[in-house]
């Protein structure tokens, strides 16, 4: 089957990949013309773990291509993806105008009946309103599809070769039978392929990610709720995590939750609440919950420093979570503003992220390619993302390395008796602090 994916971001280009791995021709189409020539020279422009090998794979098979022109790209397709952004506007909804812009654009285009496929993450009615767009410019049959993505950075790949369910909103059948056709190769162990009509499907991404952001702030409450209480949230968790109803996922606290699409998600479906006059109550506390979580350690910073001024605090990962190089709402970033507007001075490490923090912050911030060069003379650690190789450091070289032995841990990596025997001084989330 021919393909065409609109957009080559991190949805985009691991589906189109993923997509050419099953024998499909796929063509990826972008507005970039300097991230198309990177694709074209087989040059990848984002970290996505598992992703290279089977782009290059199917680059030389030529069954991967990409282009800008929106009309080469969609010739002859029976499927076009849309993977556009759907970034938040000022009041919080999300921005279709990606979206639309490129429905406007494929009417004219059309020769037979093609599926249209909505990946992005849209509000409900986003069918509607591309199908309108199209209409107003072609004759020709075709059916919009809504298909969200239900991919994790950093396990995108894997996620999408084996997806734990895929959801399909379309009430027709000729389009319906389409979409099975492509997903067969990826649903043959028997997860479930459901389909339903294109508004419930495009709430229930929605439902999803909200849903995961209010398990991860609910127990980031009972983790600051530990604290006041002398209670452990590590222990809390496993006994809570047993019960089959609650399940073991997304119930680790932290320093809140980031990404491409957690925080826009919630915003985007309380915003679409809203709108029809209903007050989301349990969304809206997520969100003004997350924003002080992320920052939370800052102030028992200040509180043990008296003074952040001259210090220099070093910051061990940037990217919102392990094994990708994204740094869309980081709490990393979030902690970087508010040590550099207390004066301290900020070293960051991070094995993925660096280049994309140094076009943010410039020469603000000192770069570090090396997790302990970036130790050296610091008065503190803050760890903010939980990278593998930041689990079981030498510490003895660490030791070393710090003018002071001070962890604050965002991510709760290391365990309490081992800070204890070890003689550091260790803030984390939800267990009582360790001092030397």
């Amino acid at each position: 089957m021919k393909i065409a994916v609109i957009g080559t971001g991190y949805v985009g280009l691991v589906s189109g990949t993923c997509y050419a791995e099953t024998g499909n021709t796929v063509t990826c189409v972008d507005i970039d013309e300097k991230k198309v020539k990177k694709l074209q020279q087989g040059e990848i422009p984002i970290f996505e773990r598992g992703l290279e090998e089977i782009f290059e794979r199917n680059v030389k098979q030529e069954r991967l291509f990409f282009t800008t022109s929106l009309a080469e790209g969609i010739k002859d397709a029976k499927i076009i993806m849309l993977a556009l952004p759907t970034p938040p506007g000022g009041d919080g909804a999300a921005d279709l105008k990606y979206v639309l812009g490129v429905a406007e654009q494929i009417g004219p285009l059309l020769k037979e009946y093609t599926v249209i496929v909505n990946k992005s993450t849209v509000p409900v009615g986003t069918a509607e309103l591309v199908r309108k767009k199209i209409s107003n410019g072609t004759t020709v049959e075709f059916d919009v599809v809504s298909n969200p993505e239900f991919l994790r950075e950093g396990l995108a790949v894997e996620d999408f070769l084996k997806p734990e369910r895929v959801i399909i909103g379309t009430q027709s059948a000729r389009a319906a039978k389409l979409m099975e056709n492509l997903y067969a190769p990826f649903t043959r162990q028997g997860n479930p392929l459901i389909f339903m009509d294109e508004r419930s499907s495009e709430l229930t991404k929605y439902a999803a990610n909200a849903f995961l952001a209010t398990k991860i702030t609910f127990m980031n409450e009972i983790a600051n709720l530990c604290e006041k209480m002398g209670a452990d949230v590590d222990l809390i968790r496993k006994g809570m995590g047993s019960d089959s109803r609650i399940g073991k996922r997304f119930l680790f606290s932290g320093i809140g939750f980031g990404g491409s699409c957690f925080p826009k998600d919630v915003q985007a479906l309380a915003k679409s609440a809203h709108d029809v006059q209903y007050d989301f109550a349990i969304l809206n506390a997520v969100m003004n919950v997350n924003g002080k979580q992320k920052i939370r350690l800052i102030a028992d910073m200040k509180k043990h420093f008296g003074s952040l001024k001259g210090k220099t605090i070093a910051v061990w990962g940037l990217s919102f979570k392990p094994h990708t190089d994204d740094i869309r709402e980081s709490s990393s970033l979030y902690n970087i503003d508010e040590l550099l507007k207390a004066g301290a001075v900020v070293h960051v490490h991070d094995p993925e992220a660096l280049d994309n923090v140094k076009k943010l912050y410039s020469n603000k911030i000192n770069y570090f390619e090396n997790q302990y060069d970036v130790l050296n003379q610091a008065d503190a650690l803050l760890i903010a993302t939980e990278w593998p190789e930041y689990r079981n450091p030498d510490f003895e070289r660490m030791q070393k390395l710090m003018a002071d032995k001070l962890i604050f841990d965002g991510r709760n990596l290391y365990g309490l008796n081992a800070m204890h025997e070890l003689e550091f001084t260790y803030y984390s989330i939800g267990r009582k602090t360790i001092k030397k």
